[in-house]
């Protein structure tokens, strides 16, 4: 039997780069990216992607043995589904990446970087994403993007949600609950992200899952998102998901935190957790004469790090919807 993750580490073409079985037919597009098809004809496409940052496995453990248990004809999938583990390279060498961050890059950015591995990978996602989404004809398109969160987080399962011109529907946000996310965070602004990209280009419904936090192959405690992976399950072969355990907490960007040049300091500890909750009139980070300060009665930290390139978000403060 064919072993998604597995063949993808070893970086090289498989022998076999299509086949079949009773419920669906796959194909190998590139390295890491997979296309599966069902029989029947379906209405609806999806694109689960992990690994856009090599340092986050749980979610690619997760999506490998989704695609496993589909590859065996264990699960009726019922969607057009693209498979896409980002960044093997940084995989391989347990790396955030090997000379960029690649989720800075989508919608054309990659030009904006010295060339490398990352800059030559998201131009080849975008192509993907292209030759799959541009031409569908179906009704409903998602895009699932999991990632692992640096820090730990008050929250250790959320969603991080693009802007785009028209509301999310409603639907959506509810799986995601049933996903067992605990809070969702509503971009305001354009970005680089790999579900920017889906959703602007395509009009997909897009979300990054954000599921615990970074750990090397094999030191996953993957039970803490089996709800996660059941809801998974239950989405691709069209059956209720699990119930949520509750309504996630819903928030608003209400500033970004950018690093300006060498002189920038966070005034957070290495420690602050993701949604740390911050009074009005802190000093968050300073820049030369820039200041960041709360603004808000309060304000709640995500993804706080002072190391980031220059140019680079070094922080986003939410305030709770």
């Amino acid at each position: 039997m064919l072993d998604f993750l597995a063949q993808t580490l070893a970086g090289k073409v498989p022998t076999q780069t299509a086949g079949k079985n009773t419920h669906l037919r796959w194909q190998w597009w590139d390295e890491g990216i997979w296309a599966l098809t069902p029989h029947q004809s379906v209405e609806k496409t999806l694109v689960l992607s992990a690994g856009i940052h090599g340092n986050e496995t749980a979610p690619v453990e997760i999506l490998a043995q989704l695609v496993d248990s589909l590859l065996a004809g264990e699960l009726a999938l019922q969607w057009r589904l693209l498979v896409v583990l980002g960044n093997p390279e940084a995989l391989r060498s347990n790396q955030r990446y090997q000379h960029s961050d690649m989720n800075r890059m989508f919608g054309g950015g990659w030009q904006q970087f010295p060339e490398s591995i990352e800059t030559q990978r998201a131009c080849r996602l975008e192509h993907a994403l292209d030759l799959f989404l541009a031409q569908s004809e179906e009704t409903i398109c998602w895009h699932l993007d999991m990632h692992t969160a640096i820090r730990s987080s008050y929250h250790p399962r959320f969603g991080v949600l693009p802007s785009r011109t028209t509301p999310y529907d409603e639907a959506f946000l509810s799986w995601l609950g049933c996903a067992g996310l605990q809070a969702l965070v509503f971009h305001q602004s354009p970005g680089g992200t790999f579900t920017h990209f889906s959703s602007e280009h395509f009009n997909a419904l897009s979300c990054t899952l954000e599921l615990g936090k970074a750990q090397p192959f094999g030191e996953n405690d993957l039970s803490q998102f089996e709800q996660t992976k059941q809801a998974l399950q239950a989405l691709l072969s069209g059956e209720t998901p699990p119930a949520a355990e509750g309504e996630p907490l819903r928030y608003k960007v209400a500033q970004q935190i950018t690093r300006l040049s060498d002189d920038f300091v966070l005034h957070m500890s290495a420690k602050t957790q993701n949604f740390t909750a911050f009074p009005k009139d802190t000093l968050l980070a300073e820049d030369g004469d820039t200041r960041y300060v709360v603004k808000e009665d309060i304000e709640y930290v995500l993804f706080p790090n002072p190391h980031v390139a220059v140019g680079l978000r070094a922080g986003l403060m939410l305030r709770e919807l």
